[in-house]
């Protein structure tokens, strides 16, 4: 029996001590393997044979180039199959196409990426002892020499073929999500003045959503709420962008219950009110309302806003209220607006300066 230092004993497995050995004594088996090593190395074919590793390295500069193709024909595709309005099958083609060339560029390069790894670069096994790694300059040193190994192992310098045809690959594989990118907005508008104004405009009745039916002042009770679309919108250009936009809920107060600031005393009628219905903080619809307590709120983060406080935010991540829409009645008692928003509806963006002139 022999003792570590640490208060545990340490005992042999053969010896008579071991059956009545105490708890947290350490046995060391008598019959312990022997570390076997490593197996013997197996050169592979392009190790043997020049001809194969020549080969091996055409065939993945074969697919490096072939990305680059495929990067080309994702850029040629997205211009020869336009997505045409109203016609779904041009959206499923220019998808297709464009899905099926990114993922060909992609595959290409992961696919000789592997291939390079498995048949030409270096495939000795070694043993790496762990040690603890400090900052120090022969640390430094080592972790020099380690890129030069890797880089002599790969054959990343020495095989110009390869590395130039994976260059490529890697700076053409992007160029498909610029052309993309580039899309999102429209090319001859500015996209702020784009949000700044909706299809809201003096005289234009607030209609149900989505029927489209003009909506009287009698017809709002107290309590009631209305999700709100322009009258005649069904038959814009583009509806659903417009809606976006201009979606917008009434409700109708106690005149009582409204604390109106300056200059707003004429945009609601007789205690109904009508807020835009895009929230303010990265702008989903903010579609359920508490009778009781007057308040808005936004299922997705959980914004609340207070009607009866001009839509102020009570809670929540948003920063701004909701836009508030002037309304009034024509002559035959239908609602309509004053004018547009005074003010960008739904979250804010960079190019936000305030309120615009409407």
């Amino acid at each position: 029996m022999a003792n570590d230092g640490s208060g545990s004993d340490i005992v042999r497995a053969d010896s008579s001590h071991g059956a009545d050995a105490s708890p947290g004594t350490a046995v060391i088996a008598a019959d312990a393997f022997e570390n076997p090593g490593l197996p013997p190395h197996r050169e592979r074919v392009t190790d043997l044979d020049p001809k194969a590793d020549r080969r091996h390295e055409r065939v993945v500069s074969l697919l490096f180039y072939l990305s680059i193709v495929f990067s080309v024909a994702a850029i040629a595709a997205y211009f020869a199959i336009p997505i045409v309005e109203n016609d779904p099958w041009s959206v499923r083609l220019n998808t297709l196409f464009l899905g099926l060339s990114i993922a060909g560029a992609l595959l290409s390069i992961g696919v000789g990426t592997v291939h390079w790894g498995k048949a030409l670069m270096d495939n000795a096994e070694r043993v790496e002892m762990r040690h603890q790694t400090r900052g120090t300059e022969e640390t430094r040193a080592r972790s020099v020499e380690i890129f030069q190994e890797a880089d002599k192992e790969s054959g990343f310098s020495r095989r110009s073929l390869l590395r130039n045809s994976l260059i490529g690959a890697l700076v053409a594989a992007p160029l498909p999500a610029i052309f993309l990118f580039r899309d999102l907005a429209p090319r001859d508008n500015d996209p702020a003045a784009m949000l700044a104004h909706t299809a809201w405009k003096e005289g234009v009745r607030l209609a149900r959503d989505p029927s489209g039916t003009p909506i009287r002042a009698a017809d709002v009770t107290l309590g009631s709420v209305f999700h709100v679309i322009p009258e005649g919108l069904e038959e814009s250009e583009h509806y659903l962008e417009e809606k976006a936009k201009a979606a917008v809920l009434l409700m109708r107060l106690k005149p009582e219950d409204l604390n109106v600031s300056p200059g707003r005393e004429t945009w609601n009628y007789d205690g109904i009110v009508a807020y835009s219905k895009i929230c303010t903080h990265v702008g989903c619809p903010v579609a359920l309302y508490e009778q009781q307590t007057h308040h808005l709120l936004c299922p997705c983060h959980q914004s609340q806003f207070d009607i009866k406080q001009e839509a102020a935010v009570i809670f929540g991540p948003a920063k701004r209220p909701l836009p508030q829409l002037p309304i009034s009645v024509d002559s035959e008692g239908y609602l309509v607006a004053q004018s547009d928003f005074h003010e960008p509806v739904g979250p804010s963006y960079w190019e936000r300066r305030g309120d615009y002139d409407v």
